[in-house]
């Protein structure tokens, strides 16, 4: 009887209002635990997509160097010949890192350090969809890899090893 008035009780907490959703998501992006879980693809797929994304937008900084030294002038952002190499290495390695999943939380961390400069500088100067769609989008992204970690299909999880599942314990 008291696992029942147990079990009632949690199907009301999870009944209040915006708490199904967000139970729901939470219970989406977790199911990374499993091998094959929805959450694993989710996680991997925004890892691998945002790390392109990254490596893609870095080459610029490095085949139209000048174009983006005055870019970064005009943003504002003090000694821009040595911010854009810097920039574009940090987007470089950092997005390959999430590419193949090493050093996750790290690389989400120094990208979305990144994305706060880019929101604070270009996106205050020039505005523009690239600075105010894409630079808090993958802001967002930064930080959901940062909580959520990098997902089944990553270096990182395979050199921590296997998890223990609720059947072994």
């Amino acid at each position: 009887m008291a696992a029942d008035s147990r079990a009632a009780a949690a199907a009301e907490a999870v009944a209040a209002p915006g708490s199904r959703a967000v139970r729901a998501l939470l219970a989406f992006v977790q199911s990374r635990d499993s091998r094959f879980g929805a959450g694993a693809w989710a996680t991997s797929i925004v890892r691998v997509v945002t790390g392109l994304f990254f490596v893609s937008t870095s080459l610029g900084k490095f085949f139209d160097y000048s174009k983006e030294v005055d870019d970064f002038r005009s943003y504002e952002v003090p000694w821009a010949e040595v911010a854009v190499p810097a920039v574009g290495a940090l987007e470089l390695v950092g997005g390959g890192l999430l590419v193949i999943g090493l050093f996750t939380r790290l690389s989400a961390l120094l990208l979305a350090l990144n994305m706060v400069g880019a929101l604070a500088t270009a996106g205050r100067v020039e505005g523009g969809s690239f600075h105010l769609v894409y630079a808090p989008a993958l802001l967002v992204a930064m930080l959901f890899l940062l909580w959520a970690g990098p997902g089944r299909w990553s270096v990182d999880e395979r050199r921590r090893g296997p998890r223990p599942t609720a059947s072994s314990v």
